[in-house]
């Protein structure tokens, strides 16, 4: 059953028109099976027996009725009393017999019957695409030529019903692919709405017009959308006041440090607030998560060159660009953000940072290796936990506040996209941030 269900198609519309189709194809094949069963079967073989015991008469009348006399009375009433056009070949023998054709029913029909009710030797063409059956009977003195029409001894009627049936079922499939067609649509449109509001796009308005049920659905997905940007809302406008409140504050402790005469305890206390600060900033770009900015069409290569000349410390970082100029629709401060933190995570640790971008399969793929201490593979997932730091190589820095990576994840995650880490071919950390464009 798995093995079978790994073949089955994946899709809600395919599956539908299985469930539709199926049914239809089984019930066809029965029909049909019935029907050439009990009707073509029975007719034909009424039809076979009659024209061999027409066939039985004019022997007989033949062997008993003076020959001379014979012939032409019996042609004569054969052809306008039976339908038959009958010849009699003196000295004449019967052709080599042939195989039969293993699915001609009036084949196996009609000679079964010219056993069973005239018992002679006899040859018969059922096979040719003629209007005629040839048939033909070894007598005592000649062979006996039967001309007989198809009609006279099977049912020829057959390819109206396939037809009819072909037909009807090839409208019913139409109206189904149609139909079906136009109830996927808006699932389709669901699941785009679902795709676009994870990203932060605007999704479409035009959910409501759909089954009750793909309805109520489209429903329950615009009322979670707005409970989720209600509570954005709310979060982003309690934060500000709370940024607000705060970088109010360390303002005022820079004023009243600034009044105080320079001394080695006041430098201390300066680095001190500006440590603040920078954590403010980091704790508040953590918790607000970029959302809220708009998508525009963005340089990358302009990105990557700024945050080249903003990195932290004097290292060695290089920046490349796989096919020239590379614009693609993202959130240009969050999207930078998340590219200076990767960018500067490496450079505090290491030597010589490597940048590259490049658009691969309809993804933005932005690579940071470096040639630093490297993560353990066991930690690499835990490096994206707010606050956590590995107690190794990459240990307690004073300008770290733990949320570079966790900050770069959530932004690419905003974007539908994800950032996963590996081994670099410097020999450090590698760090691969990959968004659908």
């Amino acid at each position: 059953m798995s093995a079978l269900g790994d073949k089955m198609p994946k899709g809600l519309y395919a599956r539908a028109l299985i469930i539709i189709i199926a049914p239809m194809v089984l019930l066809q094949s029965v029909v049909t099976f019935v029907f050439l069963e009990r009707h073509w079967q029975t007719v034909t073989h009424r039809l076979s027996t009659v024209t061999v015991q027409n066939i039985s008469m004019l022997i007989d009348v033949y062997e008993e009725l003076p020959k001379a006399q014979s012939v032409e009375t019996l042609t004569a009433l054969a052809e306008k009393n039976l339908g038959l056009r009958v010849r009699f070949a003196k000295g004449e023998d019967l052709p080599l017999a042939r195989s039969k054709p293993f699915f001609d029913l009036l084949d196996s029909t009609l000679s079964d019957e010219l056993k069973r009710q005239i018992g002679r030797p006899f040859w018969i063409d059922t096979v040719g695409r003629s209007e005629f059956v040839d048939i033909r009977i070894k007598l005592d003195d000649a062979v006996m030529h039967v001309l007989a029409k198809r009609s006279q001894t099977y049912a020829s009627n057959s390819h109206i019903f396939i037809v009819w049936m072909l037909g009807t079922s090839f409208v019913l499939l139409t109206v189904a692919i149609l139909f079906l067609r136009n109830q996927i649509k808006p699932i389709l449109r669901l699941a785009h709405a679902a795709e676009s509001f994870g990203k932060g796009r605007p999704p479409p308005d035009d959910l409501a017009r759909a089954a009750r049920e793909v309805r109520q659905a489209a429903h329950a997905f615009i009322e979670m959308r707005d409970r989720i940007e209600r509570h954005v809302e709310q979060r982003t406008v309690m934060l500000a006041g709370v940024s607000h409140d705060l970088r109010t504050i360390l303002t005022r402790f820079r004023l009243q440090l600034a009044m105080f005469e320079e001394n080695a305890e006041l430098d201390a206390m300066r680095a001190d607030v500006d440590e603040m600060q920078a954590m403010l900033e980091d704790y508040m770009a953590f918790a607000k998560g970029d959302s809220g900015e708009a998508i525009g069409r963005v340089d990358i290569g302009e990105i990557l060159s700024e945050v080249q000349a903003q990195a932290h410390g004097n290292k060695t970082i290089q920046i490349a660009v796989d096919g020239g100029p590379l614009v693609v629709p993202v959130r240009r401060h969050g999207f930078k953000r998340a590219i200076a933190n990767l960018v500067n995570n490496a450079a505090r640790f290491a030597e010589h940072v490597n940048v590259s971008a490049a658009k691969r399969n309809g993804s933005l793929t932005v690579e940071v290796e470096d040639d630093g201490p490297g993560v353990p593979e066991a930690e690499r997932e835990n490096v994206f936990r707010p606050f956590y730091r590995v107690d190794h190589a990459r240990n307690q820095d004073s300008g770290s506040t733990g949320l570079g990576l966790a900050i770069a994840r959530d932004i690419a995650r905003i974007h539908g996209g994800d950032i996963t880490l590996s081994q670099s071919r410097l020999g450090g950390l590698k760090a691969v941030l990959k968004v659908p464009v």
